[in-house]
């Protein structure tokens, strides 16, 4: 069955989605399938625990500091765990790597090795859980480049996200939704509790060419280049046709580009004299959305080119970001780029 043969009308899962589109590669042998089952396994996990979080005590902070320096919450905590744990043993992978620990995370020796490697970001947006706001997990797969069945190196976790074979994120927010990409378009599945199962809800996502908000904290704006505060300021502006436009910030990236990939516009972390190589983390949040928004038709940028192409030197690079509507970013461009 064709990726863009429509289910619409069709109460279909995500189990059977993935099922369709493996029988479209007679050499498929089942491998990947399992892996994205496993890890839907561990978001509906996570969901549990988020959708009680005021009821249990996995609120607040565990007294501790990861190895980005920031505080880590319960939650944090409990979905980095859930992740290793409902996937170390698998044998569909040779390593994992998590944006709260410094090193990659092996796969222990007990368990077969497999062909894949795992990067996620467990619980994207923390510091908003207290607040009940939505957040999410970030997911991306790429396929092992060392020789052999044995453990994976971080030479097989640290690849540019042009070889990603597949990336996506969960929300939590008001329902809790997976969307992904296996390189073949965008689709989203709600879960709906009551079955225990995502069901497809958003087929072929595709961002609109152009929209009319734009999201990026504006907290930072002193810290700015020129040509960042010029486009900012421009796209306030009241010219008699599209402008100006609405501002919309969450502060959760997870939920800050659902929106963006949904309404379109331009969300932006661009680096800052506090953060000159920015902030967002380019192997578990910039490559796998940037995967994500040129999939759906927009486009990413680390500031000046493809963000997809950024070669990453080590585990946890910061990258700066602006990713959404294709013509959003190509204006961005122009103003980053002195032409405007």
């Amino acid at each position: 069955m064709s990726a863009m043969q429509s289910f619409q009308g069709k109460t279909v899962t995500v189990s059977r989605f993935i099922m369709e589109q493996e029988r479209e590669h007679p050499e498929a042998t089942g491998e990947f399938s399992d892996l994205l089952s496993e890890i839907m396994l561990a978001a509906k996990l996570i969901h549990r625990e988020v959708s009680k979080a005021g009821l249990l005590n996995v609120l607040g902070k565990t007294g501790h500091t990861n190895v980005q320096g920031e505080e880590v919450m319960k939650l944090d905590a409990f979905a980095n765990r859930v992740m290793y744990q409902a996937l170390d043993h698998t044998g569909h992978l040779c390593a994992m790597a998590s944006e709260e620990d410094e090193d990659i995370l092996p796969i222990p020796d007990k368990y077969p090795k497999g062909k894949y490697v795992l990067n996620f970001d467990p619980l994207d947006g923390s510091s908003n859980i207290d607040a009940n706001v939505s957040i999410g997990t970030i997911f991306s797969i790429h396929r092992r480049v060392t020789p052999g069945d044995g453990p994976g190196t971080e030479e097989d976790v640290i690849q540019p996200g042009n070889r990603q074979v597949c990336a996506g994120y969960l929300v939590y927010g008001s329902s809790t939704m997976l969307v992904y990409t296996t390189g073949n378009g965008v689709h989203g599945f709600t879960y709906d509790p009551s079955v225990g199962e995502f069901l497809m809800s958003h087929e072929l996502i595709r961002i609109p060419k152009r929209g009319n908000i734009y999201s990026v904290n504006e907290g930072n704006y002193v810290l700015w280049d020129e040509p960042i505060q010029r486009y900012i300021s421009y796209l306030k502006q009241d010219d008699g046709g599209r402008h100006p436009y609405k501002s919309r910030y969450i502060g959760s990236m997870v939920a800050d580009i659902h929106r963006t990939l949904l309404y379109g516009g331009v969300f932006l972390y661009p680096a800052d004299r506090k953060h000159p190589n920015g902030k967002l983390r380019l192997l578990y949040e910039a490559a796998p959305m940037a995967f994500i928004i040129e999939q759906a038709g927009g486009m990413a940028v680390d500031g000046r080119k493809r963000l997809l192409d950024v070669e990453p030197t080590s585990l946890h690079q910061r990258t700066p970001l602006v990713m959404g509507s294709e013509e959003d970013v190509k204006e961005y461009l122009e103003f980053a780029e002195g032409k405007r």
